[in-house]
């Protein structure tokens, strides 16, 4: 991914953090006959390793899992808050009109080996562990074993697990850090007034961008 400097994030508290929030990724890999991609919630897990471990499934009947291509990694694409910024929040563009839209965004690339693993003891600790970090916010949590086993075990025959061993983790961070301080304050201005969640959210991290790491 191409990351000028100034967008760069390579704190792993912060990249895995985004991950956590962000779990829907588009798992790419390459096959016979080109790129195959999926969309799939993944658990991050911390193995001891450098950058974790990613754990996800994919139904049996996806082709993905069965056309891979040995000795090429998988990249596992999250994104996270992102905004259209526009030139009339810019002081220039009343001052000269010298000004251009622009789209403000995070995203965090995780690459690595997938493995492919069928071994149910695994998917149903997978499942469980899926489940219970996405219905720990309901005061009553829905859990794997609140379903009848024989109707989860049928269920399970349906999907396939895998592993990612995350080897390289990119963080991009385009968050009007090539702005000038008057600039940002006018992009964080016009996305407060636009009252938004998702506005609010890139308002934040641009004043957040500003502050020393």
């Amino acid at each position: 991914m191409y990351i000028p400097t100034a967008n760069s994030e390579t704190r792993l508290p912060v990249l895995h953090q985004m991950m956590a929030e962000h779990p829907l990724a588009a798992v790419v890999t390459l096959g016979t006959g080109g790129l195959i991609a999926t969309h799939m919630p993944l658990v991050l897990e911390d193995d001891g390793s450098e950058f974790g471990l990613l754990k996800g499934h994919v139904s049996r009947a996806n082709p993905q899992w069965r056309d891979l291509t040995p000795g090429i990694d998988a990249l596992a694409i999250f994104a996270g808050p992102q905004h259209y910024i526009s030139p009339n929040w810019y002081p220039g563009k009343l001052e000269d009109g010298k000004e251009v839209p622009t789209w403000n965004y995070v995203v965090v690339h995780a690459y690595g080996p997938l493995r492919i693993i069928e071994d149910s003891a695994w998917l149903l600790a997978h499942l469980n562990s899926l489940v219970n970090t996405h219905e720990a916010e309901f005061p009553a949590p829905w859990k794997v074993s609140d379903a009848p086993a024989d109707f989860i075990a049928g269920q399970m025959k349906g999907i396939v697990g895998f592993e990612i061993p995350i080897r390289k983790l990119e963080g991009k961070w385009k968050v009007s850090q090539n702005r000038n301080d008057a600039d940002r304050q006018g992009a964080i201005q016009g996305l407060t007034e636009l009252g938004r969640p998702d506005s609010c959210v890139m308002a934040g991290l641009i004043a957040e961008a500003v502050r020393p790491k």
